[in-house]
């Protein structure tokens, strides 16, 4: 199973880290923090139960249009954490603060994030260090580990740091799912399942969550119906497969 593990290079000066380039993912039910649901902000809503055309049960959330909130590639400064640390804060101040910059950019939600690497950052050569970033109350595990090549008292240095569990954020998901289909002439009547604000999984991992979305010629047979969408997360950090049930 692949991570997608990202380097960065750092100056330091007087034992400071400065980042030299810009910051550009548990098993299922580890973290989550409660249910998006019908309050996901933008064209997500409680959606209507059709008897009429098809006995498959329809899901909570109505899909309607691209979510609001969610911040496309080059969104500007909608997934900065601010103030950014200054020139003289700790090492591990800074790697922190890249971390969380780093989950925000996965998530393309703006949340509430906390970084903690508990015993700070261990400036040796391969030395690893462990930290955690929060994100909307689900917690995303993180190794930083310090180049081979670094040397002590170095003032020029690389780090990577991986992502150990992937984050799914609702808003993201109910987006991805309008972009599939929501512009289709054959899917309509597109809903999903109430999905947590924010919850991490192990990466590969089938989260149970589903979609859906009517055509008519959606069963097995050929006949109207709605179409079942497993959503499952990917291999590496930040990939969802979006996988038709028939």
């Amino acid at each position: 199973m692949r991570r997608m593990i990202q380097a960065f290079t750092a100056v330091v000066a007087v034992g400071l880290l400065t980042t030299a380039c810009g910051t550009s993912g548990s098993p299922s039910g580890s973290t989550d923090s409660g249910a998006a649901g019908s309050s996901a902000a933008g064209s997500a809503k409680s959606a209507p139960a059709d008897t009429a055309k098809s006995a498959a049960k329809v899901l909570p959330v109505a899909i309607d249009g691209p979510q609001k909130d969610v911040v496309q590639r080059g969104g500007g400064d909608a997934l900065k954490v601010t103030p950014a640390p200054d020139s003289k804060a700790p090492v591990v101040e800074k790697v922190e603060h890249a971390l969380r910059e780093d989950v925000l950019s996965a998530a393309h939600v703006p949340g509430t994030t906390s970084a903690k690497c508990a015993d700070g950052i261990t400036m040796k050569a391969g030395a690893v260090s462990q930290c955690v970033v929060t994100y909307e109350g689900a917690e995303i595990p993180y190794e930083v580990k310090i180049s081979d090549k670094y040397t002590e008292g170095s003032f020029v240095f690389s780090y990577t740091k991986t992502q150990k569990k992937a984050l799914l954020v609702a808003k993201e998901i109910y987006n991805r799912f309008h972009e599939r289909y929501g512009s289709t002439s054959t899917a309509s009547r597109l809903a999903c399942d109430e999905i947590p604000a924010a919850k991490t999984f192990d990466f590969g991992a089938d989260t149970g969550y589903t979609c859906q979305y009517w055509s008519e010629h959606g069963t097995k047979d050929g006949k109207p119906g709605y179409v079942t969408v497993k959503v499952r997360i990917g291999s590496t950090r930040g990939s969802i497969a979006l996988d038709e049930v028939r």
